[in-house]
């Protein structure tokens, strides 16, 4: 097999990969497929594929898987109540936050039956509020409501209208404010894997905050946001991250493609150290020749650049002669012959 898996010197491996990626892709369907449990459409096939070569700062729906340890996974029950104390609450959603403008007050009142569904006490909701309210005086109400009191020190009367912004904004932030679970993370349920294996899936992603858990099995943790996981484990990883979600949406369409391809693709994207795209703004706007770059988009701009800077093109790439109607430096035309002449 070793022999046979060799590829024949001066290959044009780049535009094999390429037509090997692109000739399914246009096979895909727009379909979406369902993950079971979290209750929304993850995109896959060509929306999905695109957000991955585009390097996307963000997927449109992020996952994120998290494994407990060993002590914890076995039991559902706990890996069930694991999932419900990550899921991020804002306290919009356990109270109301209202405004007294006359009074120059925020009011916090507790939904008992929204806070109780949720698992979350008063004094959770109390914690959040004095966290936002900072150096601001916090009071606790008769009827149990939280009141923060905005004042600001008056300079000749003037205090109004800057007190009457900051008490708009806060009221804005207040809302906002996480009353429990983990930053970005919401609608984590529990997930069973081929090997029985019970795991949480959420939709969001937030790996820093996750790993710091000490039930999460932090070599584990996954999402298939790739610019999370090459902020947070480096390129390798999402060099890795990438070949796995290119791969899974290939698979879901039931498209076989060689890994080497895929490979093929992840290391170019990723062999400068950061996540690169792969049109215009990267891997095909930075080509080393002007020709091959003005072949792709953009031509005019190309062409007048490197008539400013005086550019020379030294015709390596295959664009470029085919441009100048030369042989294109690929398999037999990358080989010259030399023949000794008898005396």
């Amino acid at each position: 097999m070793g022999r046979k898996a060799t590829i024949n010197p001066y290959s044009a491996v780049g535009i094999i990969a390429a037509q090997s990626l692109g000739e399914p892709g246009t096979q895909m369907t727009m379909r979406t497929f369902h993950y079971a449990g979290v209750a929304e459409h993850v995109p896959t096939g060509l929306p999905r594929l695109i957000e991955l070569v585009d390097g996307k700062k963000e997927p449109k729906k992020p996952l994120i898987n998290i494994y407990l340890k060993a002590s914890h996974a076995r039991s559902e029950a706990k890996v069930r109540e694991f999932a419900e104390a990550i899921e991020s609450v804002p306290l919009s959603e356990v109270a109301d936050v209202g405004e007294e403008m006359w009074k120059k007050n925020i009011v916090v009142k507790i939904r008992p039956e929204d806070a109780k569904a949720l698992h979350v006490t008063p004094s959770m909701v109390e914690k959040a509020v004095r966290k936002t309210a900072g150096t601001l005086e916090v009071e606790k109400a008769e009827d149990g409501s939280i009141v923060v009191k905005v004042r600001k020190e008056s300079k000749e009367g003037k205090e109004d209208e800057p007190v009457l912004k900051i008490l708009r904004k806060l009221t804005g932030k207040m809302g906002k404010t996480l009353v429990k679970g983990i930053t970005g993370i919401r609608k984590a349920v529990v997930v069973k894997d081929k090997d029985g294996e019970c795991f949480i899936r959420a939709s969001g992603f937030n790996v820093k905050e996750a790993a710091g858990y000490d039930e999460v099995d932090a070599s584990r943790l996954y999402t298939n946001n790739v610019m999370e996981i090459l902020k947070v484990f480096g390129i390798e990883a999402a060099r890795n991250a990438l070949v796995i979600e290119i791969k899974q949406v290939m698979e879901l369409q039931n498209l076989a493609v060689d890994p080497r391809h895929i490979m093929l693709l992840a290391d170019a994207m990723c062999a400068d150290g950061k996540v690169k795209s792969i049109g215009r703004h990267g891997l095909s706007g930075e080509k080393a020749g002007v020709l091959g770059r003005a072949a792709f988009e953009e031509t005019i701009k190309h062409l007048v650049n490197a008539a400013v800077t005086a550019e020379e093109d030294n015709l390596v790439g295959v664009t470029e002669n085919i441009i100048v109607g030369q042989t294109i430096p690929i398999g037999t035309g990358k080989i010259k012959l030399r023949m000794k002449a008898q005396k």
